[in-house]
């Protein structure tokens, strides 16, 4: 990040999703193929028991708040203990709605058998903050603790916040990423009835025939470090965060501004951050949430910024679906296993690129080997918020 005193290291991941629980499983997933036959793709069988000191503690959190401490679970097993004031390791969060199915369920129990029988947790459950409040308290952190909830950019937002913590001296680390949980019967009807998920069912991204997608959800957590201070307890290094970008369309509420316009300012932005030319970039990972809107809109935009160069771009929704709030930090762990396995996973369910989008090199069929660079990775929200966040190998 240009003027900032201190490198972003990432020393930790870890990965709830429904094709992978763990970062190498979630990898295999993207390998595997695409969703499709549902308005959504949930995770089978979760059982949050291993998460939590017992059953009490499990019905007293959301399961957006469960992916949310299983992933961190992962992500601080791996980067190993933090050596810091826990006042100098803060958390920040991302997600779009929080506690949607809690909120659902509690609404049904006070119409079906009274107010007497709400939950007392209802609101702590509920509350979009209680995912990130959940990892501090859980390890004791006591650095700055906030959420951000900007639609489908919040996880992307949170990472590049959090990185200007750590870069800015203002943290030595921060736990950061994004979850949800929130394909309620009532939220689903919502966006049928909106006309946003697909009819045919299938997550198609870029594909000429895309109408909409599949609801997905999940969660992934980094730990952002000092690269400095990394590098003195020997902490594996993953990757660094060179930049982000952040702005609004002030256009529609969920509608992209025509041509991309926020998207590329967006992006410019987040290279400005980096120091880097768009030739620099060597890996594109779009929101690609397999809207004709959406879509189009970004591969003008991606296309407007990074010209000849063509760097390949892919989205992984056609996999994971779209899990709103936990889009970016899905996709930022995607971008890490990315240069670990030095394969660019592919656009799944896409076989026919819209001709109207020449001007990207989308990566379908089969994984693509490539050599590991800066990767962009983008995301838009609802509400006209953009963010793009610059990820690089270590070197």
């Amino acid at each position: 990040m240009q003027g900032a005193g201190h490198r972003v290291a990432i020393t930790g991941y870890g990965v709830v999703a429904p094709c992978g629980i763990g970062k190498q499983n979630f990898w295999q997933g993207l390998l595997g193929g695409g969703i499709s036959g549902s308005h959504t793709v949930e995770i089978e069988n979760w059982d949050p028991s291993p998460y939590f000191a017992g059953p009490k503690e499990v019905r007293r959190s959301d399961r957006c708040e469960q992916y949310a401490l299983a992933a961190a679970s992962e992500a601080i097993a791996q980067s190993g203990s933090l050596p810091y004031e826990a006042t100098r390791i803060g958390t920040i969060f991302g997600t779009g709605i929080g506690g949607l199915r809690t909120l659902e369920e509690q609404v049904i129990v006070r119409f079906e058998k009274g107010e007497r029988r709400v939950s007392p947790f209802l609101v702590p459950m509920m509350m979009s903050n209680a995912s990130g409040a959940a990892i501090s308290m859980r390890y004791g952190f006591q650095g700055p603790a906030e959420t951000i909830c900007t639609a489908c950019a919040a996880a992307t937002h949170a990472l590049g916040y959090a990185a200007r913590l750590v870069a800015w001296g203002q943290c030595d680390a921060v736990i950061s990423g994004g979850a949800e949980s929130a394909a309620t019967i009532t939220a689903v009807a919502g966006f049928v009835n909106m006309t946003a998920l697909s009819t045919t069912k299938v997550s198609k991204p870029f594909d000429a025939t895309r109408d909409g997608f599949i609801f997905g959800e999940g969660a992934a957590v980094f730990v952002l470090e000092r690269l400095d201070l990394a590098l003195a307890r020997n902490a594996k290094i993953y990757g660094e965060i060179l930049g982000a970008g952040s702005n609004a369309d002030a256009h529609h509420i969920t509608a992209p501004s025509p041509g991309g316009v926020g998207a590329i300012a967006c992006m410019k932005l987040a290279l400005d951050d980096a120091g880097l030319s768009p030739s620099d970039i060597k890996q594109v990972n779009a929101h690609g949430t397999s809207t004709p809107l959406n879509d189009a809109a970004e591969a003008s935009a991606v296309a407007a910024v990074f010209g000849a160069t063509k760097p390949p771009m892919t989205s992984i929704k056609g996999v994971t679906g779209h899990p709103l709030g936990a889009a970016g930090a899905l996709e930022a762990a995607a971008v890490l296993l990315s240069f670990e396995h030095k394969l660019i996973p592919p656009t799944a369910n896409t076989t026919a690129v819209d001709p109207e989008m020449s001007g990207v090199d989308i990566v379908t069929g089969k994984a693509r080997a490539w050599q590991p660079g800066p990767t962009i990775s983008n995301n838009f929200g609802f509400g006209g918020h953009n963010g793009s966040i610059i990820i690089a190998p270590y070197a």
